[in-house]
């Protein structure tokens, strides 16, 4: 008897792959607008939390720098002009102020906007320098960018610290603390000086108030030239708890280049591949979602 081996089973066709729709343009804005705020939310964290203060020290180590070559030199300002008679320009460096209460060692520039407060504290333009006749005012940020005035609260009266100018080092003692609503001292004998140290109240990076500390000197006063900048003529951005004024267009530039990496990315993610999209865009949006914050940062109070 023959045996007749069973016919084979018929082999079944892979199913066919149903190509995806395309994505609308629609989409891919929405989700490069998306990926834009992810970037630039992560950026304005790291910016505040961990940036800044590396910014700050890169700073405060270049105008110490600059400040001790010319206070070796004896060219170091001395007034609200440099030696040609212009004015100071915004950043630069004008004094150290060593608080050692507080592990408060600092240079100090000129000027007391969001941009010169972040790289260190600013002396505000239309007062003396410190050591001179008169009240100096120097402010610092509390908060973000090193936070250089953040323990001005914990100073008590009768602390003693010096600022170092180019005419010599000034020596001073804290009257004491105040906010708003308390009394101010005694205004300055005449031919004294007297420094008040200004910085924000509040949680951190919540800024509600201002808290300043009056220092009187306690050693000689120096020479006081003739006040170019007259009390009161300052622009708003360099008051207390002010943010920069007119159109950011450094912020502008970044956001729109931000936003075009972000809508690439996206478009890339789908035709290119996930892993080929990582490792190319991830360090783009990353680069300039922290540029974009360090603008961003730069419109907020200045004592932040």
């Amino acid at each position: 008897m023959t045996v007749t081996a069973p016919a084979p089973a018929p082999v079944a066709a892979p199913p066919r792959a149903i190509p995806l729709p395309p994505i609308p343009p629609a989409r891919h804005l929405a989700r490069g607008a998306l990926l834009t705020l992810a970037a630039l939310l992560l950026g304005i964290t790291a910016q505040l939390l961990l940036v800044s203060h590396l910014q700050e020290r890169a700073a405060q180590q270049a105008a110490f720098d600059e400040l001790r070559a010319n206070l070796a030199l004896g060219t170091a300002p001395v007034a609200q002009t440099d030696q040609d008679g212009h004015l100071l320009s915004p950043g630069t460096p004008v004094a150290i102020i060593a608080v050692p209460a507080i592990h408060l060692h600092q240079v100090v520039l000129e000027g007391t906007d969001s941009a010169v407060l972040a790289e260190g504290p600013g002396h505000r333009r239309d007062t003396p320098m410190p050591g001179q006749a008169g009240t100096s005012v120097l402010m610092g940020r509390a908060g973000a960018y090193g936070a250089p005035f953040a323990d001005l609260a914990d100073l008590a009266p009768g602390t003693e610290f010096t600022v170092t100018t180019g005419q010599g080092k000034a020596e001073y003692r804290v009257l004491d603390t105040r906010r708003a609503g308390d009394p101010a001292p005694a205004a300055v004998a005449a031919g004294k000086s007297r420094l008040v140290l200004v910085t924000a109240t509040g949680p951190r990076f919540l800024p509600s108030g201002i808290l300043r500390v009056d220092a009187d000197l306690v050693s000689a006063t120096f020479e006081t030239p003739a006040a170019t900048i007259q009390a009161g003529t300052l622009p708003d951005a360099e008051q207390p708890l002010a943010a920069r004024t007119g159109i950011p267009w450094p912020l502008v530039m970044w956001l729109q280049a931000l936003a075009l990496a972000s809508i690439a990315a996206v478009w890339a993610w789908h035709r290119w591949g996930r892993h080929q999209t990582w490792i190319v865009f991830a360090p783009v949006v990353a680069v300039l979602g922290l540029q974009v914050a360090s603008q961003v940062t730069q419109l907020l109070p200045n004592l932040l």
